[in-house]
């Protein structure tokens, strides 16, 4: 069910764990879904002989995605007319996710109702990966 101003209020909240046991695999899949083959997402010697970090890590627009569709879970399919969030810590396989959404204000705007959101997407250790925030369009 879409979220209506009639049901929601500012600070509500919801959230889900996105992944749990973030695997390479997955990394290796969203390189290929997305077309995004950088190094750094794929080549286990590239990036700790080369680029100098510990392992391959997770594609940002990846958490990004998976945030996202916390969001639309939430207030439901289209409902989103605004999306944008800031890349704060990489995501390592093994890592598991999980994003809080929140409401921040409901307004109208040229007669259409809609919330405003923040959201943050956390791993494991409740170290902040995502934040970001979102407006979605309210039923009436």
């Amino acid at each position: 069910m879409a979220l209506s101003a009639a049901n929601i209020s500012v600070g509500d909240s919801h959230s889900d764990v996105l992944v749990e046991d973030l695997k390479r695999t997955q990394l290796v899949q969203y390189a290929g879904a997305s077309g995004d083959y950088n190094p750094v997402h794929t080549d286990e010697k590239f990036v700790t002989e080369v680029a100098g970090y510990p392992t391959v890590f997770a594609h940002g627009m990846l958490t990004m995605g998976m945030t996202g569709r916390l969001l639309t879970d939430w207030v439901g399919d289209g409902r989103l007319t605004n999306y944008g969030v800031r890349f704060v810590s990489q995501v390592w396989p093994g890592d598991t996710l999980r994003a809080t959404a929140e409401i921040t204000a409901i307004r109208e705007e040229d007669g259409v109702q809609l919330a405003d959101i923040s959201v943050t997407t956390v791993n494991q250790d409740d170290v902040p990966v995502v934040t970001g925030t979102a407006t979605a369009r309210l039923d009436p």
